[in-house]
């Protein structure tokens, strides 16, 4: 565990170096299949982190956002999302991140979260805490929702869902609403600073990184039924044990 960690934090070290070269210069945007943004950003350092980590873990595939799946899905998995946020890079606002996932026989074992412009990475493995900048990091004591924090990010599928209005009493009953998005109100809730954060438009390589750092830091991770995440993973519903049993209480009903 140890190896892997050190190969993951140095493959977003020089995922970063690809990014910040970038951001620097400025990119030409394309667009995928999807409609989707992409840039040469994405590209090399996907690149960048695939040397590293095949390098240091041989033995385990990676599955990535932008080069797909070299190896089985089954056993040592590694999920790589090189520039998680490209609509934010493109439009020069620094929310973008690094994210790289192991998976182990379906478990997420282990993540580091880089954030290069805005200046953040924190990472965790099983049964390791999460660390940020050298310190342990852990999520807030929050157990009131009337005291609770809630970020939204990617709810667009949620309008369309019976729980919408379940959504809008949960904000109204809560101290405060903001939607941060992204990696930024994951590293939030990890380290105290938000109490929920509610997603329904996300995909596996976005979160699994996230899912481990929010976690190992004491929080409850899962989808918005609260299901345990997997490679089909949608949606999230993140926060401290009881806000999360709370939300996840008001959300299904």
């Amino acid at each position: 565990m140890a190896l892997a960690l050190n190969a993951a934090r140095e493959a977003a070290a020089a995922a970063a170096d690809v990014i910040l070269h970038y951001w620097e210069q400025g990119v030409a945007v394309e667009l995928k299949p999807d409609a989707t943004p992409v840039t040469v950003a994405d590209r090399e350092s996907e690149q960048a982190i695939r040397q590293v980590l095949r390098a240091a873990l041989p033995e385990a595939a990676i599955y990535g956002e932008e080069y797909g799946l070299d190896g089985a899905r089954d056993g040592l998995l590694w999920l790589v999302d090189p520039l998680d946020g490209t609509k934010s890079f493109v439009r020069r606002t620094p929310f973008f991140s690094t994210q790289i996932a192991l998976m182990d026989h379906g478990e997420l074992v282990l993540g580091v979260s880089n954030a290069p412009v805005y200046g953040e990475t924190l990472w965790a493995s099983r049964g390791q805490g999460t660390w940020f900048g050298g310190e342990r990091v852990h999520v807030a004591p929050t157990s009131d929702m009337a005291q609770a924090s809630i970020s939204t990010g990617n709810v667009k599928t949620m309008t369309a869902d019976a729980r919408w209005a379940a959504l809008g009493q949960l904000i109204r009953d809560s101290n405060r609403i903001r939607g941060y998005g992204d990696f930024c109100h994951y590293h939030l809730l990890a380290r105290g600073g938000l109490d929920l954060v509610i997603e329904s438009d996300v995909n596996i390589l976005d979160i699994a990184a996230l899912a481990v750092i929010v976690r190992e830091a004491g929080g409850t991770f899962t989808d918005l039924d609260g299901r345990e995440l997997s490679l089909d993973t949608r949606s999230v519903l993140a926060g401290t044990p009881a806000i999360h049993a709370q939300a996840l209480a008001r959300l299904a009903g």
